[in-house]
């Protein structure tokens, strides 16, 4: 018995254990230290209970509006403690030292959240291996593209201080439109609704992809090499 729940816990830990490595080693010029990105992924981790408890208590307090679920007592309260985390926890550390930092930190928190709700699920539900690709395909993946978007505008805020107040907003509000649309749609459409779940995955991982690459293009450290480069 203990056998079988611990190969549920890694079969439940492998995507986002994944799906963080691959974003973590996607930083081309300055990589992070391991023990920054675990410490924000085990609060990230952390986050689920009080998030939990919040949730029901904003559903027994205002009811379960598939609108106002999807936009604010999911999407707004789980993206913005994601978002508080990362801006109290790293923001202002040194370590946080490029653009593309802020994508490996909130994508390591974002992950951490999603990792211990898949554990969650698995422990409390049937685990089939379709449930396990399906949530590896949308609810954990989704989450590390939220961080992803949440990153990408805390780096530029961080590091074009004369538009830092418009990047923080961005950082919060975008991760919470995308949330709050997957959610909506997941809550309201009753059949067919993988019809629109997976062109809005696919956009997603589009506009990750290119803000990874922006957030990469944008490192100081990219100039150093080059700088390096022709000196040699």
């Amino acid at each position: 018995m203990h056998m079988q729940w611990l190969s549920v816990i890694a079969l439940a830990l492998s995507p986002g254990m994944a799906l963080l490595a691959y974003f973590y080693l996607k930083d081309r010029y300055d990589t992070e230290p391991i023990a920054s990105v675990t410490k924000v992924f085990a609060f990230g981790m952390l986050l689920v209970f009080p998030t939990m408890v919040l949730q029901r208590a904003l559903v027994l307090g205002f009811g379960g509006h598939p609108l106002g679920m999807a936009f604010g007592i999911s999407a707004g309260l789980e993206e913005f403690l994601k978002w508080f985390v990362v801006y109290y926890v790293i923001y202002k550390h040194q370590v946080f030292d490029e653009p593309y930092d802020g994508i490996v930190y909130c994508t390591a928190v974002s992950l951490g959240f999603a990792t211990l709700e898949n554990i969650i699920y698995a422990l409390l539900n049937t685990f089939t291996f379709s449930a396990l690709l399906f949530r590896a395909l949308i609810p954990v993946s989704a989450h590390a593209l939220f961080g992803v978007v949440m990153g990408y505008y805390m780096g530029l805020s961080k590091f074009e201080p004369q538009k830092r107040r418009k990047y923080l907003i961005y950082s919060l509000a975008f991760p919470i439109i995308w949330h709050g649309l997957l959610d909506f749609i997941l809550l309201t459409v009753k059949t067919g609704w993988i019809k629109l779940v997976i062109p809005l995955m696919l956009i997603l991982w589009i506009l990750g992809l290119w803000k990874v690459n922006s957030a990469n293009a944008k490192s100081p450290f990219r100039v150093v090499k080059r700088d390096d480069e022709i000196k040699i």
